[in-house]
Protein backbone atom coordinates (compact mmCIF):
# COMPACT_ATOMS: atom_id res chain seq x y z
CA UNK A 1 0.00 0.00 0.00
CA UNK A 2 1.68 3.27 -0.90
CA UNK A 3 1.50 5.24 2.37
CA UNK A 4 1.50 2.07 4.55
CA UNK A 5 4.90 1.08 3.25
CA UNK A 6 6.50 3.54 5.55
CA UNK A 7 5.73 3.93 9.44
CA UNK A 8 4.39 7.41 9.33
CA UNK A 9 -0.34 28.31 8.12
CA UNK A 10 7.61 28.47 2.74
CA UNK A 11 7.46 30.29 6.04
CA UNK A 12 4.94 33.50 5.62
CA UNK A 13 5.77 35.80 8.79
CA UNK A 14 6.47 33.13 10.82
CA UNK A 15 3.20 30.89 10.42
CA UNK A 16 2.64 27.42 9.47
CA UNK A 17 1.05 23.61 7.38
CA UNK A 18 1.74 22.76 10.15
CA UNK A 19 -1.53 23.67 11.10
CA UNK A 20 -1.74 22.79 8.63
CA UNK A 21 -0.49 26.45 9.01
CA UNK A 22 -2.19 28.72 11.02
CA UNK A 23 -2.09 31.31 7.66
CA UNK A 24 -5.20 32.78 7.33
CA UNK A 25 -5.78 33.88 4.02
CA UNK A 26 -8.21 34.21 1.19
CA UNK A 27 -11.04 31.37 0.97
CA UNK A 28 -9.93 29.49 -2.03
CA UNK A 29 -12.84 27.86 -4.23
CA UNK A 30 -13.24 24.59 -2.42
CA UNK A 31 -14.26 26.31 0.69
CA UNK A 32 -16.13 29.31 2.18
CA UNK A 33 -16.94 30.71 5.27
CA UNK A 34 -19.74 28.56 7.61
CA UNK A 35 -22.92 29.96 6.90
CA UNK A 36 -23.67 30.94 10.03
CA UNK A 37 -20.66 32.97 10.30
CA UNK A 38 -22.47 34.95 6.68
CA UNK A 39 -26.04 34.76 7.89
CA UNK A 40 -24.98 36.54 11.02
CA UNK A 41 -22.42 38.88 9.76
CA UNK A 42 -25.63 39.91 7.60
CA UNK A 43 -27.98 40.49 9.88
CA UNK A 44 -24.90 42.61 11.62
CA UNK A 45 -24.93 44.53 8.27
CA UNK A 46 -28.54 45.17 7.95
CA UNK A 47 -28.87 46.02 11.66
CA UNK A 48 -26.51 48.79 11.45
CA UNK A 49 -27.87 50.08 8.45
CA UNK A 50 -31.56 50.06 9.49
CA UNK A 51 -30.62 51.50 12.78
CA UNK A 52 -27.90 54.33 10.57
CA UNK A 53 -25.22 53.57 12.45
CA UNK A 54 -21.68 54.08 10.63
CA UNK A 55 -19.34 50.88 10.08
CA UNK A 56 -17.08 53.22 12.00
CA UNK A 57 -19.18 53.83 14.81
CA UNK A 58 -19.33 50.33 15.15
CA UNK A 59 -16.04 49.28 14.98
CA UNK A 60 -14.97 51.95 17.78
CA UNK A 61 -17.92 51.41 20.36
CA UNK A 62 -16.53 47.47 19.90
CA UNK A 63 -12.68 48.17 19.36
CA UNK A 64 -12.22 46.52 17.02
CA UNK A 65 -11.14 47.88 13.32
CA UNK A 66 -13.45 49.06 10.99
CA UNK A 67 -11.99 46.31 7.90
CA UNK A 68 -12.57 43.73 11.25
CA UNK A 69 -16.66 44.96 11.23
CA UNK A 70 -16.74 44.63 7.30
CA UNK A 71 -14.70 41.27 7.63
CA UNK A 72 -17.57 39.55 9.85
CA UNK A 73 -20.24 41.29 8.08
CA UNK A 74 -19.04 39.87 4.48
CA UNK A 75 -18.72 36.30 6.78
CA UNK A 76 -15.04 35.92 6.00
CA UNK A 77 -14.74 36.69 9.90
CA UNK A 78 -16.98 35.02 12.89
CA UNK A 79 -18.28 37.78 14.43
CA UNK A 80 -17.39 37.76 18.01
CA UNK A 81 -19.73 37.90 21.00
CA UNK A 82 -18.44 41.27 21.72
CA UNK A 83 -19.18 43.17 18.63
CA UNK A 84 -22.77 41.39 18.10
CA UNK A 85 -24.01 42.72 21.85
CA UNK A 86 -22.24 46.00 21.16
CA UNK A 87 -24.13 45.71 17.69
CA UNK A 88 -27.44 44.68 19.06
CA UNK A 89 -27.48 47.96 21.73
CA UNK A 90 -26.53 50.39 19.18
CA UNK A 91 -29.31 49.41 16.34
CA UNK A 92 -31.42 48.28 19.43
CA UNK A 93 -32.12 45.31 18.11
CA UNK A 94 -33.80 43.95 21.29
CA UNK A 95 -31.78 40.89 21.34
CA UNK A 96 -32.12 39.54 18.18
CA UNK A 97 -28.64 40.14 17.53
CA UNK A 98 -27.10 38.90 20.65
CA UNK A 99 -29.48 35.58 20.33
CA UNK A 100 -27.03 34.83 17.38
CA UNK A 101 -24.02 34.20 19.51
CA UNK A 102 -25.85 30.86 20.88
CA UNK A 103 -25.06 29.40 17.17
CA UNK A 104 -22.14 30.63 16.71
CA UNK A 105 -18.99 28.53 17.19
CA UNK A 106 -15.48 29.36 16.85
CA UNK A 107 -13.53 27.29 14.73
CA UNK A 108 -10.49 26.13 16.26
CA UNK A 109 -8.69 26.37 12.66
CA UNK A 110 -8.61 28.65 9.87
CA UNK A 111 -11.19 28.08 7.00
CA UNK A 112 -8.52 26.86 5.03
CA UNK A 113 -7.29 24.14 6.65
CA UNK A 114 -10.81 22.36 8.13
CA UNK A 115 -11.41 20.40 4.96
CA UNK A 116 -7.73 18.98 5.33
CA UNK A 117 -8.31 18.77 9.14
CA UNK A 118 -11.84 16.36 8.69
CA UNK A 119 -9.19 14.31 6.47
CA UNK A 120 -6.19 13.89 9.02
CA UNK A 121 -8.74 12.59 11.27
CA UNK A 122 -10.00 10.26 8.68
CA UNK A 123 -6.34 8.64 8.06
CA UNK A 124 -5.12 5.59 8.59
CA UNK A 125 -1.61 6.97 7.04
CA UNK A 126 0.10 9.66 6.89
CA UNK A 127 3.18 11.29 4.97
CA UNK A 128 4.30 14.61 5.73
CA UNK A 129 7.26 16.60 4.21
CA UNK A 130 8.37 20.09 5.22
CA UNK A 131 11.07 22.51 4.12
CA UNK A 132 10.53 24.90 6.38
CA UNK A 133 8.49 24.59 9.58
CA UNK A 134 8.23 21.93 12.06
CA UNK A 135 4.37 20.17 11.22
CA UNK A 136 1.92 20.98 14.19
CA UNK A 137 1.38 17.03 15.06
CA UNK A 138 4.93 17.63 16.44
CA UNK A 139 5.56 21.20 17.60
CA UNK A 140 6.23 22.22 21.30
CA UNK A 141 3.48 24.90 22.80
CA UNK A 142 6.85 27.03 22.64
CA UNK A 143 7.09 26.42 19.40
CA UNK A 144 3.53 26.77 18.03
CA UNK A 145 3.32 30.27 20.44
CA UNK A 146 6.13 31.73 18.68
CA UNK A 147 4.82 31.08 15.26
CA UNK A 148 0.86 31.96 16.25
CA UNK A 149 1.47 35.58 17.75
CA UNK A 150 3.95 36.51 15.63
CA UNK A 151 2.02 36.35 12.41
CA UNK A 152 1.45 39.40 10.40
CA UNK A 153 -1.15 40.62 10.42
CA UNK A 154 -1.58 39.61 13.96
CA UNK A 155 -4.45 37.33 15.57
CA UNK A 156 -6.48 38.98 19.10
CA UNK A 157 -5.47 37.50 21.69
CA UNK A 158 -8.07 35.39 22.25
CA UNK A 159 -7.80 33.58 18.64
CA UNK A 160 -3.88 32.68 19.44
CA UNK A 161 -4.91 30.90 22.36
CA UNK A 162 -7.24 28.94 21.03
CA UNK A 163 -5.09 28.55 17.99
CA UNK A 164 -2.40 26.91 20.07
CA UNK A 165 -4.76 24.75 22.82
CA UNK A 166 -6.39 23.45 19.20
CA UNK A 167 -2.86 22.13 18.05
CA UNK A 168 -1.95 20.40 21.06
CA UNK A 169 -4.94 18.75 21.37
CA UNK A 170 -4.52 17.77 18.07
CA UNK A 171 -1.55 15.61 18.64
CA UNK A 172 -3.29 13.29 20.26
CA UNK A 173 -3.65 11.72 17.01
CA UNK A 174 -0.31 10.28 17.28
CA UNK A 175 -1.41 8.46 20.27
CA UNK A 176 -5.02 7.36 20.46
CA UNK A 177 -5.86 6.06 17.16
CA UNK A 178 -7.67 3.10 17.26
CA UNK A 179 -6.47 1.15 14.44
CA UNK A 180 -3.11 3.02 14.80
CA UNK A 181 -1.95 5.21 12.15
CA UNK A 182 1.13 5.02 10.05
CA UNK A 183 3.03 8.76 10.49
CA UNK A 184 5.92 9.57 8.30
CA UNK A 185 7.51 13.02 8.65
CA UNK A 186 10.15 14.04 6.40
CA UNK A 187 12.21 17.42 7.67
CA UNK A 188 14.38 19.40 5.54
CA UNK A 189 17.53 20.18 7.26
CA UNK A 190 16.41 24.17 7.33
CA UNK A 191 13.56 23.20 9.42
CA UNK A 192 15.88 22.09 12.24
CA UNK A 193 18.28 25.22 12.13
CA UNK A 194 15.47 27.71 11.96
CA UNK A 195 15.79 30.15 15.17
CA UNK A 196 12.56 28.78 16.51
CA UNK A 197 13.63 25.60 16.94
CA UNK A 198 15.04 24.96 20.51
CA UNK A 199 16.55 22.49 22.44
CA UNK A 200 13.03 21.15 23.81
CA UNK A 201 11.74 21.21 20.31
CA UNK A 202 14.70 18.83 19.25
CA UNK A 203 14.23 16.49 22.14
CA UNK A 204 10.19 16.90 21.17
CA UNK A 205 11.22 15.21 17.64
CA UNK A 206 13.07 12.75 19.36
CA UNK A 207 10.43 11.49 21.54
CA UNK A 208 7.71 11.31 18.84
CA UNK A 209 10.14 9.31 16.94
CA UNK A 210 10.40 6.46 19.22
CA UNK A 211 6.74 5.80 19.02
CA UNK A 212 6.49 2.56 16.67
CA UNK A 213 4.59 3.88 14.30
CA UNK A 214 5.68 7.08 13.85
CA UNK A 215 8.91 7.34 11.01
CA UNK A 216 10.87 10.60 11.29
CA UNK A 217 13.43 11.20 8.75
CA UNK A 218 15.89 14.52 8.06
CA UNK A 219 16.58 15.61 4.58
CA UNK A 220 20.00 17.54 4.71
CA UNK A 221 21.28 20.55 2.77
CA UNK A 222 23.84 18.03 0.38
CA UNK A 223 20.95 15.79 -0.25
CA UNK A 224 18.26 17.88 -1.28
CA UNK A 225 16.95 18.48 -4.96
CA UNK A 226 14.92 21.11 -6.70
CA UNK A 227 11.31 19.43 -6.10
CA UNK A 228 13.04 19.41 -2.06
CA UNK A 229 12.73 22.77 -2.23
CA UNK A 230 9.20 23.60 -2.96
CA UNK A 231 7.80 23.91 -0.15
CA UNK A 232 5.45 21.45 1.71
CA UNK A 233 3.57 18.38 1.10
CA UNK A 234 1.35 16.10 2.99
CA UNK A 235 -0.12 12.93 1.36
CA UNK A 236 -3.18 10.85 3.33
CA UNK A 237 -5.06 7.74 3.07
CA UNK A 238 -9.11 7.79 4.57
CA UNK A 239 -9.96 4.52 6.55
CA UNK A 240 -12.18 4.20 3.17
CA UNK A 241 -9.11 4.37 1.13
CA UNK A 242 -9.84 7.69 -0.46
CA UNK A 243 -6.45 9.28 -1.22
CA UNK A 244 -5.60 13.04 -1.02
CA UNK A 245 -2.66 15.20 -1.41
CA UNK A 246 -2.48 18.50 0.29
CA UNK A 247 -0.29 21.38 -1.04
CA UNK A 248 0.24 24.70 1.06
CA UNK A 249 1.89 28.24 -0.33
CA UNK A 250 1.60 31.49 1.78
CA UNK A 251 -1.37 32.80 -0.29
CA UNK A 252 -3.76 29.68 -1.15
CA UNK A 253 -3.92 26.01 -0.21
CA UNK A 254 -5.26 22.57 -1.56
CA UNK A 255 -6.28 19.51 -0.78
CA UNK A 256 -7.02 17.45 -3.81
CA UNK A 257 -8.14 14.09 -4.47
CA UNK A 258 -7.14 14.02 -8.50
CA UNK A 259 -5.17 10.63 -9.13
CA UNK A 260 -3.01 13.06 -11.34
CA UNK A 261 -2.23 15.00 -8.71
CA UNK A 262 -1.64 12.34 -5.72
CA UNK A 263 0.80 10.64 -8.39
CA UNK A 264 2.26 13.66 -8.86
CA UNK A 265 2.91 14.43 -4.89
CA UNK A 266 3.55 10.74 -4.24
CA UNK A 267 6.64 10.36 -6.48
CA UNK A 268 8.45 13.43 -5.16
CA UNK A 269 7.38 12.60 -1.61
CA UNK A 270 8.84 8.94 -2.91
CA UNK A 271 11.88 10.65 -4.14
CA UNK A 272 12.46 12.78 -0.56
CA UNK A 273 12.48 10.01 1.39
CA UNK A 274 14.67 7.84 -0.71
CA UNK A 275 17.36 10.65 -0.34
CA UNK A 276 16.84 11.27 3.19
CA UNK A 277 18.76 9.40 6.36
CA UNK A 278 17.11 6.88 7.40
CA UNK A 279 15.12 6.80 10.81
CA UNK A 280 18.23 5.83 12.73
CA UNK A 281 20.23 8.15 11.12
CA UNK A 282 18.36 10.87 11.29
CA UNK A 283 17.62 10.14 15.18
CA UNK A 284 21.56 10.79 15.57
CA UNK A 285 21.26 13.83 13.22
CA UNK A 286 19.17 15.24 15.66
CA UNK A 287 20.70 13.87 19.10
CA UNK A 288 24.26 15.62 17.54
CA UNK A 289 22.59 18.81 17.16
CA UNK A 290 21.10 18.44 21.02
CA UNK A 291 24.68 17.83 22.17
CA UNK A 292 26.05 20.77 20.52
CA UNK A 293 27.32 23.91 22.27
Amino acid sequence: MWLRSVVTEVIHAGVYLSEVRTVSGPYNSNSQPPAMWRYSGNQMKRWRTKANVSREQLAAASNYSPDTIKSMEQGVRMPTPRALDVADELCRAEGLLSAAKEYLQREKFPVRAQDFMAREREAISLWWYEASLIPGLLQTESYARALIENRIPALDQETVEERIAARMERQALLVQQKPTVAFSFVLYEAVLRSPQTDVKQLHRLLEASRLRNVALQVLPFERAFSDALMGPMVLLETRDHERFAFNEGPFASELSADPEVVSRVTDRLSMIRAQALSPAESARFVERMVDQP
